[in-house]
């Protein structure tokens, strides 16, 4: 759905309501968030998103004109929100500094990743910003992440699930006083998993592998496994993740790859153009030029579909790329 139809849904609707009905925010307000509460004397004026999802959902709720700047994009900004996102800073698509951040004079930090903002960050702890008085925002996605001792990404003791989402959502929709907006988000997100959900049967016998990224053809692949969105998206179109590895971002050799023998491969377009295999194009031309590899069931059957890479981390684009898959899904032939 467009960004402007989603703001004029939440408006009509709180013309509808009346005004007892947008739920306006007290201040302060105090949020707990990552087992920290969180207080904010007033709306933020001059936000900085750290992480794809932070920055979309801000700009998905109109608060563009409120954003100091973002930073770290695996992917471009959704076709729907690029007017609005061409309004905020971009720092750098990759990692940026903890002084690149404090140079925006930010009332506000929201993170996506504890990469970002946590204790092994490789940005900013959130003592660092509470030192200086600005308060922040950690993704529940990203508190869920169980394990953190031996793998920075961790894994999940649960399949993650757009609840998670939701959650976010509502939070900062209350933190920037629009929860109306907040709730029209929601309320549409929710309407198109719904219908996707119900778009397939369950198959024991389909299973998607997630291919992110891989700094060569040599090298170890970088996987999406354990319980996080791309299991959550292979369970969503009714079939498991290929890859039984507990934590979320596994790397795995071409002979492990085989040996997991998917139904389906999913290639990951990535767009920050740090390796040439982000590019789906050229994993797909591995895939299909290699004199092994190519001898995968999947590839030999034109089995392979491509997805945002953003979507294999919890976000928003996580249910935009589970539609796409959906929609190239059903131009295969799954049969055996």
């Amino acid at each position: 759905m467009p960004h402007k139809t989603i703001m004029a849904i939440a408006i009509a609707s709180a013309a509808c309501l009346g005004s007892a009905a947008l739920a306006e925010t007290d201040y302060p307000l105090t949020i707990e968030n990552c087992g920290q509460s969180v207080t904010f004397e007033e709306a933020p004026q001059n936000a900085v998103a750290l992480g794809q999802n932070s920055a979309e959902i801000m700009l998905m709720l109109g608060l563009e004109d409120r954003m100091a700047a973002t930073a770290f994009w695996p992917n471009t900004v959704l076709p729907e929100l690029a007017e609005a996102n061409d309004e905020v800073e971009l720092l750098t698509v990759e990692f940026p500094s903890l002084e690149s951040v404090l140079a925006k004079q930010p009332d506000f930090v929201a993170a996506m990743l504890v990469t970002l903002m946590g204790p092994d960050s490789k940005v900013a702890k959130r003592e660092d910003f509470e030192r200086l008085g600005i308060p922040t925002y950690l993704s529940p996605s990203a508190c869920s992440v169980t394990e953190v001792s031996t793998d920075i990404y961790g894994a999940r003791s649960e399949l993650w699930t757009m609840e998670q989402l939701y959650k976010e959502i509502e939070d900062l929709s209350r933190i920037f006083d629009v929860a109306d907006r907040g709730e029209a988000v929601i309320a549409e997100l929710k309407a198109r998993e719904e219908a996707l959900r119900g778009r397939f049967e369950d198959r024991e016998d389909l299973s998607f592998l997630f291919w992110f990224s891989s700094p060569s053809p040599e090298d170890d692949a970088y996987l999406a496994g354990g319980n996080g969105p791309s299991t959550y998206i292979a369970d969503l179109l009714g079939g498991t993740n290929a890859v039984k590895a507990s934590s979320e971002w596994p790397t795995l050799g071409w002979e492990g790859i085989m040996a997991t023998d998917p139904t389906v491969i999913v290639a990951a377009q990535v767009d920050r153009k740090r390796w040439s295999l982000d590019e789906a194009e050229n994993k797909i031309a591995f895939l299909e030029n290699d004199p092994i590899v190519s001898q995968m069931e999947a590839v030999q059957k034109g089995r392979i579909v491509v997805m945002p890479g953003a979507a294999t981390n919890a976000s928003i684009q996580t249910l935009y790329g589970a539609e796409q898959v959906a929609e190239q899904l059903e131009a295969l032939d799954l049969s055996e």
